[in-house]
């Protein structure tokens, strides 16, 4: 049906029966309303994904002492000084932070530590998480990819326990 077109005449209608949103104009036409909600954005990860990966970046964090933090979206075009700003967003916590961030519309990923982190997990194992997210994310698996590099460094920090018993 075209828009303004009439479906009905005014003879057809009761409007004792009339819809929500429904109104018999004077002219005798049926106006309808209709609530037109937005489409929400689509989020990159399931509930399921994204408790698997709240769960991986606890866990990174709890065994490590490390703050673990993932930043999924737009880097810029600057995307190492965007993903250092990120970082220190940490604020007290950037020393001992480590950021995956990832743009997946610009195909770039960084990975920043700060400087006690850095200590414990070299600039070799965050090319290797690097190289591991990369593999993972061409298979079109971006949850799989984080929690895999998640993984892979939290593994190369050691315990928290253990980087104390190295400084005594």
């Amino acid at each position: 049906m075209a828009t303004g077109e009439m479906a009905r005449t005014a003879a057809d209608v009761n409007p004792a029966e009339l819809e929500a949103g429904h109104a018999l104009t004077a002219g005798g036409r049926l106006s309808i309303a209709r609530r037109i909600e937005p489409e929400r954005p689509k989020l990159p990860f399931s509930p399921g994904q994204l408790a698997r990966l709240d769960e991986a970046l606890t866990l990174s964090t709890r065994t490590t002492g490390l703050e673990f933090a993932i930043y999924l979206g737009d880097l810029g075009e600057r995307s190492r000084e965007r993903a250092e700003q990120i970082h220190a967003g940490l604020g007290e916590r950037a020393p001992r932070g480590v950021l995956i961030a990832v743009s997946p519309a610009q195909r770039c990923l960084e990975v920043v530590t700060g400087e006690q982190a850095h200590r414990r997990i070299p600039d070799r194992t965050c090319n290797l998480a690097v190289m591991g997210m990369v593999a993972s994310f061409k298979e079109g698996d971006l949850i799989e990819g984080l929690i895999n590099a998640l993984r892979m460094l939290s593994e190369e920090a050691g315990t928290d326990f253990e980087s104390a018993a190295e400084h005594h």
